[in-house]
This record gives structure tokens, C-alpha cells and sequence, in this order.
């Protein structure tokens, strides 16, 4: 009130759901397939959001169902025990890096996966 004024805020890119696209996009790796599945269906606009909603849908997925087949098999084959722990250690580590980039408004694509989910949209 004393003449100062104040920066302009820069406005950030809004998705079809009213929210800011960076935050949707840390939302589609919050629980995994799931949310990268739900939040893909549900955008309409944002190239964003449908990117890191597809690598959440296609990295996880792939990963868990990998997890699965092998922990199966590991119960005649025990070794294999070590491998998926080290699946569940790299999806943690994917799940932590996808929504710190996806928040920092990057189009951050994992190896292997962001190739595929790219490829998809298109």
C-alpha cells in the first residue's frame, strides 16, 4: 500500500481439469498403473499430463506384472527372490524421480518406458 507493486505471477499451464499441469502430472504417479490409468482417461488437452500419465501406466504396469510372474516362479526357483526385490527397489526409485520431475514441469522420460509411452500417444 506504500506505491510498492508487486511481480507479475507467472501463470502456470492449467490440463482440462483445472489444475495446474504440473501437479496433475506428480498426481499420475502417486499410486502407480492406477492413477496413470485414471488420469489418462480422464484428460482431454494436456500433451503433459497424457505423457506422464502413459509412462506412469506403462512403467508400472509393466513392472509389476514382471514382479508378479517372477515372484510365482520364485517359489520353485528361490534366486529369483533377489531379482524381484531389486524390481520393487527400481520402481520406487522410478515412482520418486516421476513425480519430482513431472512437478518441476519436465518431460522427464524414463529409459526404455518413456520411448514406449511416446510412442503410444501418438
Amino acid at each position: 500500500m506504500n506505491g510498492e507493486t508487486k511481480p507479475a505471477e507467472v501463470q502456470k499451464p492449467k490440463s482440462s481439469l483445472g489444475l495446474e499441469e504440473n501437479v496433475v502430472g506428480l498426481l499420475c504417479y502417486l499410486i502407480g498403473w492406477i492413477t496413470g490409468l485414471i488420469f489418462l482417461l480422464l484428460e482431454k488437452e494436456s500433451k503433459f499430463v497424457k505423457f506422464h500419465a502413459m509412462q506412469s501406466l506403462v512403467t508400472f504396469l509393466s513392472l509389476t506384472v514382471l514382479a508378479w510372474i517372477l515372484s510365482f516362479i520364485s517359489i520353485f526357483v528361490w534366486p529369483l527372490v533377489i531379482l524381484v526385490w531389486l524390481i520393487i527397489i527400481g520402481m520406487v526409485i522410478l515412482w520418486i524421480v516421476g513425480m519430482i520431475k513431472a512437478y518441476q514441469g519436465e518431460m522427464f522420460k524414463f529409459p526404455v518406458f518413456g520411448d514406449i509411452a511416446e510412442s503410444l500417444l501418438k
